[in-house]
């Protein structure tokens, strides 16, 4: 027998996505038992088309089985990403696939929009790392428009994209994210924009401190002290510039060379394509073009997700899949993969611990802290002295010093 709780957000979402099928073009008018629509227009979309696929929203039993579609699809893109990145031994496949009952409830039970989202993202990446950056933004612009989390990605998305193009290149491609949105927007933003835009994109929302998994062992009133979200929010900016100066920035240049066009700037390092080698002169370690844009990506929605306000526990799913990369990013003696694996077993227990509580919500944070700190002082292989011409193909790597 189906849990009682299982049907309680994709109802919401169903009621929700009815109006609009009803025409209801007034966003501060779709709602559901659990209260406002607050996503973009692009959850509405999509979650229509599964209003209309699964016999308006009655045939959950078909959504399920959907959504088990939609994590395979989820796996294999995410498998693609490491494959191409080499980063990660074999065997932690395992627990991204098998260990997690918290992510098979998100995907299969619960039926969230958060793993619609996400697939999404990965899709959006899987782009980047075959050099269509045009079309990889209109993806991501489209995991935007279904959940909003996917803007965490959004700093390490604009470094990459001033680093590859320059300022002037890469105004076509942000033209590309706002002009999707507008799209999707526009039929509600024709009848009530501020409505559209205050509840679509709203980033003053107050959360409940029953769901919070990561700040439990707060008192309630800090937790909603508008003084400790604004901590939070200094500490990610913060967080984002110390990365983007000594952990993204990969020449001896001062980081505002990123907005010269790539062409004019100084030859110390080969353009950022997927089939040249990077010399990461301010990082301590080496990656090939695929790893380093993962390696910015991720991080850059690690660190929001470590100064989140809140995380509710179908929020597991934004950084499921990019825990295992940022552990082992950096090069790894054999010794440190139990402790790493360990590390993975701990986040996986915090995040099934319900309700959460000051032990699981600390442990949390400590296990979030020696991910951060691996990531900020990571040991490497002895760098090379010399930087790879443009012009000729890079010689691969062997194992050792991947």
């Amino acid at each position: 027998r189906r849990p009682a709780d299982t049907e309680i957000d994709w109802k919401a979402y169903m009621q929700e996505v009815e109006g609009f099928a009803n025409g209801t073009l007034d966003y501060t008018q779709l709602k559901g038992d659990t209260g406002p629509l607050v996503y973009p227009a692009g959850f509405v979309y999509i979650f229509l088309g599964l209003y209309y696929a699964t016999g308006r929203g009655s045939d959950i039993c078909l959504a399920q089985y959907i959504f088990a579609g939609l994590y395979l699809l989820n796996l294999l893109l995410v498998f693609r990403i490491y494959c191409r990145t080499n980063k990660v031994p074999p065997y932690v496949f395992f627990f991204m696939c098998c260990a997690s009952y918290r992510i098979h409830s998100i995907f299969v039970l619960r039926l969230f929009n958060d793993p619609v989202a996400m697939a999404i993202l990965f899709l959006a990446i899987n782009l980047f790392l075959e050099e269509h950056w045009s079309w990889g933004c209109l993806l991501f612009s489209l995991a935007v428009s279904v959940k909003m989390n996917i803007l965490l990605f959004a700093p390490g998305l604009l470094f990459l994209l001033l680093q590859r193009f320059g300022l002037l290149g890469c105004i076509p491609k942000l033209c590309i994210c706002a002009l999707l949105q507008v799209v999707l927007g526009l039929p509600f933003l024709l009848v009530n924009p501020v409505g559209y835009l205050t509840r679509s994109f709203d980033l003053g929302r107050q959360f409940q401190f029953k769901w919070t998994v990561n700040w439990r062992f707060l008192p309630e009133e800090v937790f909603q002290n508008r003084v400790f979200h604004a901590a939070l929010l200094l500490a990610h900016l913060a967080g984002l510039g110390l990365f983007a100066l000594h952990r993204w920035h990969s020449s001896r240049e001062n980081i505002l060379t990123l907005l010269r066009d790539p062409g004019k700037r100084r030859p110390t390092s080969p353009r950022l394509t997927v089939n040249n080698i990077l010399w990461q002169a301010s990082c301590v370690f080496l990656l090939n073009a695929s790893a380093w844009i993962v390696f910015v990506l991720f991080s850059s929605n690690f660190l929001g997700v470590c100064c989140s306000r809140s995380l509710h526990y179908q929020f597991y799913v934004w950084y499921f899949h990019t825990l295992p990369y940022l552990l082992w990013c950096t090069p790894t003696t054999k010794l440190a993969h139990m402790p790493k694996v360990l590390l993975l077993g701990v986040i996986e227990l915090c995040w099934n611990t319900y309700p959460s509580t000051v032990c699981s919500s600390l442990s949390l944070h400590i296990c979030h802290g020696l991910i951060l700190l691996q990531l900020w002082y990571g040991t490497a292989p002895t760098p090379v002295s010399h930087t790879p011409s443009p012009n000729r193909k890079p010689t691969a790597m062997s194992k050792k010093s991947q």
